[in-house]
């Protein structure tokens, strides 16, 4: 493949959580490694927020120093820049104002990653802005309700892509009205959670899970509500641990004290996700060390059938770790072998911890094995500029 001048686009440095930031750094190395010139941008007016105090404010010094740091560890320093468009002055760290506008009018393509880049006078002289969607249904359904805003804000870019495999497809309820979306998956750097060594002894079935983001995309769709919130789907299977015969484990935040308590009574134990949040090699450190990952996914990908799947999921398999999550209509695409298991009643979990408890070295081989074939990051982003037409 010919070498191209790239744009990576996100919220890394203005939301600069573990789990965000590998979704950000797969996509620059899986690029990187491919041979192309890759730059990483932040033009926002969105407001940054620092992991260590846990506020947002106009002080951007928190975000510039991560990204510098990013750079030196993944190889694109001098190749960054953030913009505090929220500032009438539009004060830059890292690369000026000036080359970020040639960047705009020269990058053979610009990946808008999570959808999070809202569009400005300077960015809109590019004609090749690619949308890479990690939360489908929401965008979806208001296109169906008429929201024009919405529409013309899908229709600036050169192409649609979702993590929603199943989107545009007869097993996705929702209209898509012409758009044209291609499905991608996230990329997966495999070598960076590869490990030599089986989990110890001690090792539990874990997962990491951001509690209080109720509301925040619920959508009604139809006479239905939606949720966002994943917090919904763990109480609906809060007695896994029982059915499975032996305790999970949530690195999660949940502040209502009987919720922790019913958790607690079904055998689930819980983890404080602050450090893991702050520290993105904690963050990878701590899936490395677990057993397995056991998660739920979040109503609106269930229901609507997206056949999405999570990318911290993905981590876990590349590590070398079984995944049981609940279905999304994933097994029809790359599931349903063996290291993967997805599930919809409660009884499937118990079964699918048994199956990997008989042969846990067979499922790590197959999970490694799936990461490699389906998520690797090099074959994810070659994808996705092939199908883009770039």
């Amino acid at each position: 493949m010919k070498s191209k001048r790239i744009v990576v686009m996100g919220f890394m440095g203005s939301c600069p959580i573990a789990g965000v930031i590998w979704q950000h750094v797969h996509y620059i190395v899986g690029l990187q490694r491919l041979g192309h010139e890759v730059y990483y941008v932040e033009d926002s007016a969105r407001i940054p927020y620092n992991a260590e105090t846990f506020d947002t404010s106009n002080d951007y010094t928190y975000a510039a120093n991560l990204l510098s740091r990013l750079a030196d560890e993944f190889d694109f320093k001098n190749r960054w820049s953030f913009c505090a468009r929220y500032l009438p002055e539009l004060p830059t760290v890292g690369l000026p104002l000036k080359r970020i506008r040639q960047l705009y009018k020269s990058a053979d393509a610009i990946l808008n990653i999570c959808g999070s880049q809202e569009f400005n006078d300077d960015l809109l002289v590019s004609e090749r802005i690619l949308y890479v969607e990690s939360d489908p249904g929401v965008e979806q359904i208001k296109v169906d309700q008429g929201v024009q805003s919405t529409t013309d804000y899908l229709g600036r870019h050169h192409a649609l892509f979702t993590f929603g495999e199943n989107v545009g497809t007869k097993k996705f309820p929702v209209p898509i009205h012409g758009l044209k979306w291609l499905p991608t998956r996230q990329p997966i750097v495999t070598d960076f959670w590869k490990t030599q060594s089986a989990p110890p002894s001690s090792a539990v079935f874990t997962s990491i899970a951001n509690w209080s983001t109720s509301g925040l995309k619920d959508i009604t769709w139809r006479g239905e509500k939606y949720l966002w919130s994943k917090s919904r789907e763990f109480i609906r299977f809060v007695n896994a641990p029982k059915v499975a015969g032996e305790p999970f484990e949530l690195a999660t935040d949940i502040k209502d004290e009987k919720t922790r308590t019913k958790f607690s009574k079904s055998d689930w134990r819980f983890r404080s996700p602050h450090d893991l949040s702050v520290k993105y090699w904690a963050y990878r450190d701590y899936i490395r060390q677990s057993k397995a990952e056991f998660t739920v996914a979040k109503d609106q990908y269930v229901r609507l059938r997206t056949g999405w799947f999570s990318d911290r999921s993905a981590c876990y398999l590349a590590a070398g770790r079984p995944v049981i999550t609940q279905e999304t209509g994933f097994t029809k695409l790359y599931g349903d072998r063996g290291g993967l298991f997805g599930f919809r009643k409660l009884p499937e979990i118990g079964e699918a911890v048994r199956e990997i408890n008989t042969d846990y070295g067979h499922h790590s081989r197959v999970a490694r094995a799936i990461a490699k074939e389906i998520f690797e990051a090099e074959k994810v982003v070659a994808l996705l500029l092939d199908r883009a037409g770039l």
